[in-house]
């Protein structure tokens, strides 16, 4: 691993003049991401489901942010933000994510855990792509090295639903498409590239309601949420090649500063990642063959 333990968010370049769409940026990591890239410059537009929380939590930072309605688990709401947007997108950060939450059905009738970590980014990113100028960077967990995938149940219809374990997939998905996006990139000489960050085990409410909380006691094995966002801000700011995995340098990828780490196996499959990509496009019915 490459360790950069001096890096912090005081290290940004200079972002005048790029354009950045941030998912579930109205609080914790999304919130902290947005900040940083504004006040380095970026003008921030943020895909939210509570605007006037977004507005709020924005009014007195200093920079340029634009708030639109965003639910990613909604793909009439994603294609509605997709359809209006214009112009060039230098930078998309995937950071909307919910953990182990009961089962639930979306308005298109998608699990909701699933739609929200994964096939709503999905879709938000095939259809901007042609937009997006610099990079791609989609927040993962380091709990992706437990997920397993059934490609022919991504959403949970015919197995027992288990909240973790369908957090777990998702992520595994989430690296899987990263794989396979920059395969494609690649391919068609993009200068595109996508990447992925984990913010190791940050203190958040994301988990607050999930029996998994209570590593959030341990502060010894966490990261604050200041320094959990530097792996995001790294993976959307430095000259990183395509398809890498920024996450803390600790052990286990708990905490820590920035590196350049790796994905679990399965994450590393590129049959995988070709068929979940096709399966992924059936499901939400999107033009992204």
């Amino acid at each position: 691993m490459t360790s950069m333990p001096s890096w912090t968010a005081g290290d940004l370049p200079d972002l005048t003049g790029r354009t950045v769409v941030i998912t579930g940026a109205g609080r914790g990591l999304g919130l902290i991401t947005a900040r940083e890239l504004a006040r380095a410059g970026a003008r921030l537009v943020l895909g939210v489901r509570d605007t006037g929380k977004a507005r709020s939590a924005v009014a007195n930072l200093p920079g340029t942010f634009e708030v639109r309605p965003l639910d990613v688990s909604d793909l009439t709401s994603v294609r509605a933000f997709a359809d209006a947007w214009s112009g060039d997108l230098d930078l998309l950060i995937n950071n909307a994510g919910v953990m182990d939450i009961p089962a639930a059905r979306t308005a298109d009738g998608l699990d909701l855990q699933t739609a929200t970590n994964y096939t709503g980014p999905f879709l938000l990113t095939t259809l901007l792509l042609d937009r997006i100028t610099d990079r791609v960077v989609h927040v993962t967990s380091e709990l992706q090295k437990q997920g397993r995938l059934d490609l022919t149940d991504l959403d949970w219809r015919t197995r027992k639903h288990n909240g973790m374990r369908a957090y777990q997939a998702s992520k595994l998905a989430v690296v899987l498409f990263s794989l396979e996006l920059q395969r494609r990139l690649t391919a068609a000489d993009s200068p595109v590239r996508s990447v992925l960050a984990s913010p190791g085990i940050a203190r958040t409410s994301l988990a607050a309601h999930s029996r998994s909380n209570v590593v959030n006691r341990l502060s010894f094995l966490t990261n604050a949420p200041e320094r959990g966002a530097l792996s995001i801000l790294y993976a959307a700011t430095q000259d990183v090649p395509g398809n890498s995995y920024v996450g803390p340098d600790g052990l286990g990828g708990f905490r820590g500063s920035p590196t350049l780490r790796k994905p679990g196996k399965a994450g590393l499959d590129p049959t995988l990642a070709g068929r979940l990509w096709d399966a992924t496009a059936d499901l939400v019915g999107a033009a992204a063959r």
